[in-house]
């Protein structure tokens, strides 16, 4: 398999590479609790506007971290769940989550329940 680094092969810049925008991390939480839909990542309380992240599910999809199924024929309407290489980051963020509530002030606690989460395993 060739691999083509956007900047370099650093593990860092690599990742960023793929999920280090505004917004994709954000889309990836909502994955995470359980939101699938469309109009159910826009009302996330963040606001991303509707062409970025029409444009965020697109990269997930093309990266192969989410996948999407079409759930409605007319209009086309698709669902959105992560992969198991998309839930592999869930440490990933909880161990930002961590590190932001000791360390930028009035951040919310997240809910025990997405804390506790583990990966499932494949």
């Amino acid at each position: 398999m060739v691999v083509n680094f956007a900047r370099s092969p650093c593990p860092i810049a690599s990742t960023l590479d793929l999920v280090g925008d505004r917004w994709t991390l954000v889309v990836i939480r909502d994955m995470l609790n359980g939101k699938s839909r469309y109009n159910e990542f826009a009302a996330s309380p963040e606001g991303i506007p509707t062409n970025i992240l029409a444009e965020r599910l697109k990269r997930l999809t093309e990266s192969g971290l989410a996948e999407k199924h079409l759930y409605q024929e007319h209009p086309p309407r698709f669902e959105y769940r992560l992969t198991h290489k998309g839930a592999e980051l869930l440490p990933v963020l909880q161990e930002i989550c961590r590190w932001a509530n000791v360390h930028i002030p009035d951040t919310w606690i997240p809910p025990t329940a997405f804390m506790r989460k583990r990966r499932k395993s494949n």
